[in-house]
């Protein structure tokens, strides 16, 4: 693995590990009292960081693709709070720049990983006339 590659593997990593513990600290510890239920927290907000969390560990290329949805979730939110509460301004500030970072680190690492595993995609050119030619010899 190439040093850049890396060095965005690990920014995607301690930023998902940093984003799961801030979430989790932020809604039982700094702010419990929100009205939620504990299942309720865990389910919208904790669980959805877990499930790609193996992958990452693991530096697989596609689960730092499709974390990218998940932490989409995250920023909405953490803007949302930025601007709605200003009582929790600051902690919703520290989730978009973990999120920034992760999105960031995830993009950058599934992209080069990918190139050097030689799973990139394929120019639409490149996918038509293979396509074209399959056509053909089906014909």
């Amino acid at each position: 693995m190439a040093p850049d590659t890396r060095f965005y593997r690990y920014l995607a990593l301690v930023s998902h590990i940093g984003l799961l513990s801030w979430v989790t600290m932020w809604h039982f510890i700094l702010v419990p009292e929100a009205g939620y239920s504990v299942f309720f927290i865990l389910l919208i907000y904790v669980v959805p960081l877990v499930l790609p969390l193996k992958g990452v560990i693991q530096g697989k290329p596609y689960t730092h693709a499709w974390a990218n949805f998940i932490i989409m979730f995250y920023l909405i939110h953490g803007f949302t709070i930025a601007y709605a509460s200003e009582a929790e301004r600051w902690y919703a500030i520290i989730e978009i720049i973990l999120s920034t970072t992760m999105f960031i680190g995830c993009s950058i690492f599934a992209r080069k990983r990918g190139r050097e595993l030689g799973q990139g995609l394929k120019k639409m050119k490149t996918e038509m006339q293979e396509e074209r030619e399959r056509f053909q010899r089906s014909k």
